[in-house]
């Protein structure tokens, strides 16, 4: 770890970490949390993935819904009109859009390999907005003056790296400048996570082996063919299960960091309850 004990973190002029875990538990909250005292740099991952890797595929999905309306349809083709997503920190919905849910058309779902297709994008697009954490920490310092750093990651980071490889590039890069952060989840934040996507399933990001199997056994089980598949229902059916695949990949991650837990994350409320909480953590694992 860059930092070798609680103290040398609490004292250094540079902080630089990553946040991991499972959306939900507090890594954006943290973040913001972070920006708001003036001195820490946010780099949203799911922001640079959905405006620098994934904009025009977002902005070219959008404007194929769009000719299929006669009214937009003219006014585009006469470059009349301007399309283009509002993606924020805080709204990543045009992201969750295109990634689109595998199931029946006429229910609003995508072929399962066009959903395949646009998964194995947002892969390469996470990896690169990842490898990308390093050239926003230097523009953070050189052009704002802000010494530190925080990278809030996507929930999905497990999912495009290989926790148990030492060498897998991504995790090196990150390991090599950054302090890794887990913020672990217990059985009861994970129930309630299940319970608030059941209400609003929304897209998510799937490794691809794990995608595959979960579609076959989904249909196997409920006797279906491709057509036939309810998308919202086949996303609450793997969402637990995507939950429980993720665990062992964000502990092995977290190996080469420390790990906080979500009733710690509630309890803090300024900059310097986090780097406290920091410095425990990192005591807690050098003992």
């Amino acid at each position: 770890m860059i930092y070798g004990s609680g103290r040398e973190w609490a004292e250094a002029l540079n902080k630089r970490i990553v946040l991991f875990g499972m959306s939900g538990l507090g890594k954006t909250h943290l973040s913001n949390m972070l920006r708001g005292a003036g001195d820490w740099f946010h780099y949203s991952v799911d922001y640079r993935i959905g405006t620098r890797y994934m904009g025009e595929f977002i902005a070219d999905n959008f404007k194929r819904e769009a000719m299929k309306v006669p009214f937009l349809r003219d006014l585009l083709m006469s470059d009349s009109v301007y399309i283009q997503s509002n993606i924020t920190f805080d709204n990543l919905s045009p992201l969750s859009t295109y990634l689109g849910k595998p199931g029946s058309l006429s229910r609003g779902g995508l072929a399962f390999d066009e959903y395949c297709l646009r998964q194995d994008q947002h892969r390469q697009a996470e990896i690169a907005a990842l490898l990308d954490t390093r050239l926003f920490m230097d523009r953070g310092i050189g052009i704002y003056g802000i010494p530190h750093f925080v990278c809030d990651s996507g929930g999905s980071i497990c999912e495009v790296v290989e926790p148990e490889n030492p060498d897998d590039p991504v995790l090196a890069a990150l390991e090599r400048d950054l302090l890794m952060i887990w913020i672990k989840g217990s059985d009861a934040h994970t129930a309630e996570l299940v319970r608030r996507f059941d209400r609003a399933p929304k897209p998510m990001c799937y490794q691809a082996a794990f995608l595959e199997k979960a579609w076959i056994a989904y249909r196997v089980e409920k006797g279906l063919e491709e057509d036939e598949v309810n998308p919202d229902d086949f996303i609450r059916w793997t969402y637990a299960r995507a939950l429980a695949h993720r665990q062992p990949r964000y502990e092995a991650m977290a190996r080469r960091g420390v790990t906080i837990t979500a009733e710690e994350v509630a309890e803090v409320k300024t900059p310097d309850d986090f780097t406290d909480l920091i410095a425990r953590a990192i005591d807690r694992k050098e003992d």
